[in-house]
């Protein structure tokens, strides 16, 4: 698979960058199928979503209080965007302390679901982004992917190909 890590400008802002992740070269990032996939049956919790995101980008950073953390394994950053209390949208990121967030996708979660692993679409779009998560930090480890002076912006090769792993 082949996927390239792409800012959202119209989401980032003095307060913290938003990313999202292009898969194989489509047009839309994984949050824009997100929005597509959940705009009609989760319409205010999807305008609910977008809102919060271009608050942290542009007002408050990406501070804990807004994300579910520990949704992947120790230390990798993806956490959840947490939800209202009668909303049934799970959004999966990744997260650099407070300044940078890269969206993935998710879906519908029942207040019922304890596990995400009950429901396969979740499992399979945090499961991607425990896999990119990991590879992102490789590259950090490396010094191909470096954050800004600010803190607030990659810079480096974002564009991956996992054939080359």
């Amino acid at each position: 698979m082949k996927y390239k890590i792409v800012k959202l400008e119209k989401l980032s802002g003095k307060m913290a960058s938003i990313y999202s992740i292009v898969i194989n070269n489509e047009i839309s990032t994984l949050f824009d199928d997100f929005l597509k996939e959940n705009m009609i049956s989760f319409k205010d919790e999807t305008i609910d979503i977008f809102k919060r995101l271009n608050s942290i980008g542009k007002e408050l950073g990406a501070r804990d209080i807004f994300f579910k953390d520990f949704e992947g394994k120790p230390g990798d950053g993806v956490c959840a965007l947490f939800d209202l209390p009668n909303s049934n949208l799970r959004l999966y990121c990744i997260k650099y302390g407070t300044q940078i967030v890269i969206l993935g996708s998710g879906g519908f979660k029942s207040k019922s679901t304890r596990a995400l692993q009950e429901t396969k679409k979740l499992e399979d779009e945090n499961y991607l982004l425990r896999s990119i998560s990991a590879q992102i930090t490789q590259r950090i480890k490396d010094k191909d992917i470096r954050f800004t002076e600010s803190g607030h912006d990659f810079i480096g090769d974002l564009d991956f190909n996992d054939d080359e792993n």
